[in-house]
C-alpha cells in the first residue's frame, strides 16, 4: 500500500455514523487535494470493509455502483435523501445548519 492510500483509508475511517462527504473532501483530509480520483480507486477495492456508503459525489448524486444500497444504508443513518441524491446530513458537507 501506497502512503496515499493509508491517508486515505485513515481519511474514510475517521468518518462517524450520517458523515457524507465527497471524494475530493477525503482526498483533503488525507493531505493531497486533487486526489479524488485516488479516493474513488480505494473505496472501488475495499470491499465493506470501509464504510464506503458515506462517500459520494461533491454535488450529493451516488456513484453508479450500488447506489440503492448506499441509498438504504445512508438513510439508516439519518441521511435524507432525493432519489439517489443526498439532500441533508446530520454531520459533513451535506450538513445540517
Amino acid at each position: 500500500m501506497t502512503p496515499l492510500q493509508i491517508r486515505i483509508i485513515a481519511a474514510v475511517e475517521s468518518l462517524a455514523e450520517g458523515e457524507v462527504v465527497s471524494f475530493g473532501d477525503i482526498a483533503v483530509l488525507a493531505g493531497t487535494p486533487g486526489a479524488a480520483r485516488a479516493a474513488g480507486a480505494v473505496l472501488a477495492n475495499s470491499g465493506d470493509v470501509l464504510p464506503w456508503w458515506r462517500v459520494v459525489y461533491s454535488d450529493g448524486h451516488l456513484p453508479a455502483c450500488n447506489p440503492s444500497l448506499q441509498a438504504e444504508r445512508l438513510m439508516d443513518e439519518g441521511v435524507e435523501m432525493k432519489g439517489f441524491r443526498v439532500i441533508r446530513s446530520p454531520l459533513g458537507r451535506f450538513g445540517r445548519e
